[in-house]
């Protein structure tokens, strides 16, 4: 886990970016905040709109994302006022609560926009709870959500804008369907049905804090979509707020609540959050806690016991969206593995034959976004296998077979990343086989996604190619033909069932 984090390559330093961004924005807009003569409360509450506006916002373009940023305290100072007016009525609260589980997961069929816009809506219920929000605090809580999400608005998009003048990389859309075959649609239902769980198991391990269950099993459904990648993600959000916790005692309860140490130790976790959310859900989680842990710090009600009742409530979330996701409208992990993998495959053809257009001499072909997109599709495909791929997987077999599948498109994405390569050097020049290569490659996608696979094992090995882009077209056709026997499978089986 340390070696996922500390060692997994970045880009462009682009985690590292965004991590350093994220820092700056949240700091500016708490220090906004104190200078707008906001309380503790209106600066907590100003801090975490500017995380949010600086963490969920995922648009492919910048425009997009401004756009989105704009719309989140429309939609957020609503919830916010719904959440303070009910305060004192527990059961309007409570289905309140619930209307707007259901209503954030359902706006994720609007592509990046609904699930960030739907996100805010749920955390800014969420941190009425936790702020134990009133009437007579809306005004202070109303314009801290304004003001810190244009200081973060102004820092992303001003101060800091390094996605400027990158191509933009569009986000895969999940799996289609219509009425309760939409995958967004069934984990509507599944996430409140869940959250209903932990909200009442919730309220009787704590009146107080019951929603600190309902958070969890909100936040394990977020950017899952088959009921294997929810369990997976259950288990690691227990096991990273465990390990938080188990750090956290001992470095806050010395605080005290001192504001200049915890203010340091706030922005660490600040980094922390937003660098390892790319690579291990469970550190996210760990830094998560230890935030969280320093609110209360600086709230004047940490305590040890408050800690054991944050694993209490965090189990119970976890076990009421592993229930939903077991027994309500199930979405299985073969279902969802099957069509990211046949879309990343489709991908790598398409790829090729834009490499190839390029060679050919056509000015308008451009691989470049392919190979963009093909990189988010192959994290999909890698988080859709974790489930099969997990040590804790008792088929053994089928671990193995998955762990082969995701090596070999691996292997695929290498030699398309190399073809793209030699297609953008202006001396490359056209070879004849390369239609030929091209081709085969195409043959090799439709018997893997709609034909047979058995068909691709008979294939004959080429001889070895000089000229490079041939050489990574022939590494490709290997890879494809070699991903049939993982990918066979019996009549009527899916693709995935490796």
């Amino acid at each position: 886990m340390l070696r996922k984090v500390f060692m997994a390559q970045d880009p462009g330093r682009t985690r590292l970016r965004f991590a350093a961004r994220a820092v700056v924005g949240i700091g500016l807009a708490v220090a906004v905040c104190g200078l707008a003569g906001h309380s503790l409360v209106g600066a907590v509450t100003g801090g975490l709109a500017a995380l949010l506006a600086l963490f969920t916002v995922t648009d492919p373009t910048v425009r997009g994302q401004a756009l989105t940023t704009a719309l989140l305290p429309a939609v957020g100072l609503p919830v916010l006022a719904l959440a303070a007016g009910l305060h004192d009525r527990p059961t309007a609260r409570d289905l309140a609560f619930l209307a707007v589980v259901g209503a954030g997961v359902y706006a994720r069929r609007w592509g990046p926009r609904g699930h960030s816009l739907g996100v805010f809506a749920f955390m800014t219920f969420f941190v009425a709870q936790f702020l134990h929000a009133t009437t007579d605090r809306l005004p202070e809580l109303s314009a801290a959500v304004v003001l810190s999400v244009l200081t973060a608005a102004g820092v992303r998009f001003g101060l800091w804008c390094y996605e400027r003048g990158r191509p933009s990389v569009p986000q895969p859309a999940a799996p289609g369907g219509t009425g309760l075959r939409r995958v967004t649609t069934r984990q509507a239902v599944q996430a409140t049905a869940g959250a209903g769980f932990a909200l009442v198991v919730g309220q009787a391990v704590s009146g107080e804090r019951w929603y600190w269950a309902v958070g969890a099993a909100w936040w394990i459904f977020v950017n899952t979509t088959s009921r294997g990648e929810t369990l997976v993600r259950g288990f690691r959000r227990v096991l990273g707020t465990v390990i938080g916790i188990g750090l956290g005692l001992p470095l806050v309860a010395p605080l005290h609540g001192a504001a200049v140490p915890t203010a340091a130790l706030l922005a660490v976790c600040v980094f922390g959050i937003f660098y390892t959310a790319a690579v291990s859900y469970t550190w996210m989680m760990l830094w998560v806690t230890l935030l969280a842990e320093l609110l209360y710090g600086l709230l004047g009600v940490f305590t040890p016991g408050l800690l054991a009742l944050r694993i209490a409530e965090t189990a119970v979330g976890a076990l009421g969206a592993g229930l939903a996701v077991l027994l309500v409208l199930p979405v299985t992990t073969h279902a969802i593995t099957h069509a990211w993998i046949e879309r990343a495959l489709r991908c790598v053809h398409a790829c090729t034959a834009e490499a190839a257009a390029r060679l050919a001499g056509a000015p308008d072909a451009d691989p470049a976004p392919r190979v963009a997109e093909l990189e988010q599709l192959l994290g999909r495909v890698r988080l859709s296998v974790a489930p099969l791929v997990h040590p804790l997987n008792p088929m053994a077999g089928r671990r193995r077979r998955a762990r082969r599948v995701l090596a070999l498109l691996d292997d695929c994405a290498r030699e398309v990343r190399g073809l793209v390569a030699v297609a953008a050097d202006p001396e490359a020049s056209h070879d004849a086989r390369l239609a030929a290569a091209c081709w085969r490659v195409e043959t090799a996608v439709e018997a893997l996604t709609g034909g047979d696979a058995r068909d691709l094992a008979a294939h004959p090995a080429h001889t070895p190619a000089t000229e490079p882009a041939l050489a990574h077209l022939h590494g490709l056709e290997r890879a494809l033909a070699e991903l049939a026997a993982p990918l066979r499978t019996p009549p009527g089986a899916r693709l995935a069932d490796a």
